[in-house]
């Protein structure tokens, strides 16, 4: 039986990439991506030569009978996400259930984390934090927000370019008093932390529309934290 490699990247800065995951990686036997465009830079830039076969969320049930397959004869597998770690609000979850459950072997190979990395550098008190993925789209999302003023505790959720303005705005009508901490475009060129009540964080994206752009991380902190 051969090992499926769950192996976290880079989420936007390519040196941030472990020793143990660039070896797992050349030594694969083949790499399971999301988007071969975005891997093969990372092992371009690395000079690693295995090939790349996609994965991702909508993988059929043919794909992971072939993976599982490939896995039976000995394969050395490693699975990667375009950024930070697969099942980790990427796609994974459902090949890790389906290798446990044959019985394969799996490794984590942990690395960059923007949930890890925006928590580093907000300053917060105390060691504990509840992570609740993306923000819904559509269905459950006004539950979602009216939910974020029961926390005691740090709330950190992501969400994206196309929805961070409505986020803003939801966040905004809630009666809360607390600190917002937005993260956006982690270990990038464009790297910011805006941080302050949801009024100020609201005002600073309205007036910098540029800054609307990206991938983002928000912690929602209780008053007195």
């Amino acid at each position: 039986m051969g090992t499926l490699y769950i192996v976290a990247t880079p989420i936007g800065n390519l040196e941030d990439i472990t020793l143990r995951a660039l070896r797992v990686l050349k030594e694969a036997d083949y790499v399971l991506c999301e988007d071969t465009r975005v891997t093969g830079k990372l092992l371009q830039r690395h000079e690693i030569q295995t090939s790349l076969k996609r994965y991702d969320a909508h993988a059929s049930e043919s794909a992971h009978t072939r993976i599982l397959a490939d896995l039976a004869e000995g394969k050395q597998i490693a699975l990667v996400s375009d950024a930070g770690t697969p099942g980790v609000s990427d796609p994974g979850v459902l090949l890790v259930q389906k290798a446990r459950a044959a019985g394969v072997e799996i490794e984590a190979i942990p690395g960059p984390s923007a949930i890890t990395a925006a928590f580093s550098i907000a300053g917060i008190t105390g060691n504990q934090f509840a992570f609740l993925g993306f923000a819904p789209q559509k269905k459950g999302r006004e539950t979602f927000f009216k939910s974020l003023s029961s926390y005691e505790l740090p709330v950190m959720f992501l969400e994206s370019t196309h929805r961070i303005m409505k986020t803003l705005e939801q966040l905004a009508s809630l009666p809360f008093e607390g600190k917002v901490l937005v993260a956006r475009e982690l270990t990038k060129l464009h790297e910011e932390v805006v941080e302050g009540d949801i009024a100020t964080v609201l005002e600073y994206f309205e007036t910098n529309t540029v800054h609307q752009k990206g991938e983002f991380v928000i912690i929602v902190t209780p008053e007195g934290l």
